[in-house]
């Protein structure tokens, strides 16, 4: 998949594009950021426009280069089949071991047998031994000239500082909810309902968003709706009550401590976008997008200050839960303060 097709990250994106194109592309390189927001499809996407045979320069990356994502070479790094694109992952023992490491560097010695570039990409580097860490070092600092090394990780700060010191880092954010829902929908077949509801609930990971039951997702959502709406035309405590109940409708007693987490979240997703919509911010920055008109809705009742106060009262109730309070008491507790 070349830089044009990657949903988000465009600042990332265009200087790593730019700098293929202007041969100023570092050989160390760190991209760091949250799980599943693309770190690895982008190294993949980079490999790409190093060794692609067709790629242009042109005005689609801001003047920089990409890939065409269509090659003999770009498919077969795709496939993970290029001579000169190694992966380094973990491997059953979930670590990555020196002699992964030094095959690794000793392939890097040689010319590129069939690209223009040798781009080594070590997939979950903070899985990297500490020994095998070492053994990058000299490398990172002095790399054979025509190759690069990315390394992918969420947790940066598990490389070495000696490690770190020696490549630039590139950081990763969370993606925007209606950049999941489209990513859902078009490589993974969600249903357009679906991708929204998995996508608010993402935290802006696709990967956090395919790990969740699309129907739980969209269970909680309903679940957390109706808490607001029952809290939001009435103040008789009894009835408010009533909302605690339907936020706990339907959970199995086996799974009521997660389950609620998941609904509370949704809780937490939905007063979000009410704060975002006092804010002036547009309908399309919106987690829930789907839900707009009810969101207005609620937002008539849920002034500013208001809408702020829930937010801390749930946050509130997750921590309680992540102590092993009642899950009965923290749905009733909430659903007095929000």
């Amino acid at each position: 998949m070349p830089f044009s097709a990657i949903a988000g990250h465009r600042p990332v994106l265009d200087l790593l594009s730019r700098a293929v194109a202007r041969g100023t592309l570092p050989p160390s390189l760190v991209f760091a950021g949250p799980g599943g927001v693309g770190k690895r499809l982008t190294a993949v996407a980079l490999a790409q426009a190093l060794n692609c045979h067709d790629g242009d320069i042109g005005e689609p990356m801001s003047l920089g280069k990409d890939a065409c994502g269509t090659c003999a070479s770009c498919t077969r790094i795709a496939r993970g089949v290029h001579a000169d694109v190694l992966f380094i992952q973990p491997g059953d023992s979930g670590t990555i071991k020196v002699d992964q490491v030094r095959d690794a560097i000793d392939r890097t010695a040689y010319r590129p047998f069939e690209g223009r570039r040798r781009v080594v990409i070590v997939d979950e580097a903070d899985a990297l031994l500490s020994e095998a860490q070492n053994a990058l070092l000299k490398t990172l600092e002095e790399p054979p000239p025509a190759s690069v090394f990315v390394l992918v990780t969420a947790r940066p700060d598990m490389l070495l500082p000696t490690v770190r010191s020696r490549c630039h880092r590139l950081r990763f954010g969370p993606l925007a909810a209606a950049d999941v829902a489209a990513i859902l929908i078009r490589d993974h077949g969600f249903a357009e309902t679906d991708a929204r509801a998995a996508a608010a609930a993402s935290d802006g990971s696709v990967g956090r968003a395919l790990d969740e039951d699309a129907g739980e997702v969209i269970e909680a959502r309903d679940a957390a709706a109706r808490l607001l709406k029952a809290a939001a035309i009435t103040t008789d405590p009894r009835r408010r009550l009533d909302g605690a109940k339907a936020i706990l409708a339907g959970i199995s007693p086996d799974d009521l401590r997660d389950e609620l987490s998941r609904r509370l979240l949704a809780v937490s997703a939905l007063l979000r976008d009410i704060g975002l919509l006092h804010a002036q911010g547009g309908e399309d920055a919106l987690a829930n997008t789907d839900l707009a008109a009810d969101l207005r809705t609620l937002q008539r009742h849920f002034d500013a200050g208001r809408t702020l106060d829930a937010f801390a009262a749930v946050d509130r109730g997750l921590s309680a839960l992540d102590r092993n309070a009642s899950p009965k008491i923290v749905a009733d507790w909430v659903a007095l303060q929000v």
